[in-house]
């Protein structure tokens, strides 16, 4: 397992990090903790997960299971993690309970760590941008988590370029803390990041941390009927995630090109998911790309990705056209 530098910092984390989003729904507590062991095992030391997970979970009750599965998995474990974890999404129906204003974040950083049965976490980062608030805000409440030493650093997910320099320009300004990662979706069949995103963070020393590598399994090769959704998978999901991923993925050109894509992996006696994710990892500008399973098998392939050799020039040239393949739409962050 490779060790990289969190962008410009001197935080090393794995190029390969565990996301838990299917903790406490899809996965239950003793299978979520035989794949953090699965992780663990493997060498990875660097976990991401966020207040309002589980993903499709029925109601505000359960928002926070996964933070607490992970609490109870970590016991005599705290040292050796490197702990990820986001606050923005609603935790409850009152209108303070989402968002980044000073009092939604001091909640909800008081609430993850009460459940990850931690006092300090690595890196706390903004789920989402928040029109609703000013930055200024946002910023000089995440400043205080660092000086009052609960949480290390800072990143943002699902930001655009402009919002992650805004800020860090802000931060400098002020001598606020800055945003040293950014996470956000890539793979394959998604590399819009790579017009302005990407370079932006190599450009400032942001780390990427990126997700959904299997473009939400897509890229395995395991759905072949466009016209049958499967309960259970991501894209069955309630609570509206099921829609969001199929907004993203389920159209005909993409399993036109995941259909080319299997057939050349097989061809070149490659596996799907491996080289999937390989991909993502030996991109410029990638630090880690985020993994995950709702049952320990759905991890081997993933985890493989961390040994196999690098793709070559020519792979990655064929592997170039799947994109480039694909019409241009309006895409969901």
């Amino acid at each position: 397992m490779e060790n990289r530098s969190l962008g410009t910092t001197g935080l090393k984390v794995t190029n390969l990090c565990l996301g838990t989003m299917t903790f406490g729904n899809q996965a239950d507590q003793n299978t979520s903790f035989h794949i953090l062991d699965q992780a663990f095992d493997a060498g990875v030391n660097f976990i991401d997960t966020a207040d309002v997970y589980p993903i499709g979970r029925a109601s505000y009750a359960i928002a926070g299971a996964t933070e607490s599965i992970i609490g109870e998995w970590m016991k005599g474990k705290r040292d050796k993690v490197i702990l990820a974890t986001k606050c923005f999404g609603a935790m409850g129906p009152g209108a303070n309970d989402k968002g980044l204003s000073r009092k939604h974040i001091i909640t909800a950083v008081e609430d993850s760590l009460r459940r990850l049965k931690t006092n300090y976490i690595d890196l706390y980062q903004a789920h989402q941008f928040d029109p609703s608030t000013p930055l200024d805000e946002t910023l000089r409440a995440f400043d205080q988590l660092v000086e009052q030493g609960k949480v290390r650093y800072l990143g943002v997910s699902n930001w655009r370029s402009w919002q992650v320099a805004k800020a860090n320009g802000i931060a400098d300004r002020k001598n606020y803390t800055r945003m040293v990662s950014v996470q956000p979706r890539y793979n394959l069949l998604f590399r819009m990041i790579e017009e302005d995103l990407i370079p932006m963070a190599l450009d400032e020393g942001v780390g990427v941390i990126s997700y959904n590598p299997l473009a939400a399994g897509l890229l395995t090769g395991r759905y072949s009927d466009p016209a049958r959704i499967e309960e259970g998978t991501r894209f069955g999901l309630g609570n509206n995630a099921g829609k969001l991923y199929q907004e993203r993925y389920w159209q005909k050109a993409n399993f036109d090109a995941v259909q080319r894509y299997v057939s050349w992996c097989l061809e070149h006696k490659l596996d799907p998911t491996t080289t999937a994710v390989r991909w993502v990892t030996q991109q410029p500008g990638i630090t880690s790309a985020i993994i995950g399973a709702s049952r320990p098998e759905q991890l081997e392939a993933s985890l493989r990705a961390a040994d196999v050799s690098e793709l070559t020039p020519q792979e990655l040239e064929w592997l170039d056209e799947l994109w480039f393949s694909l019409p241009r739409r309006k895409e969901l962050s």
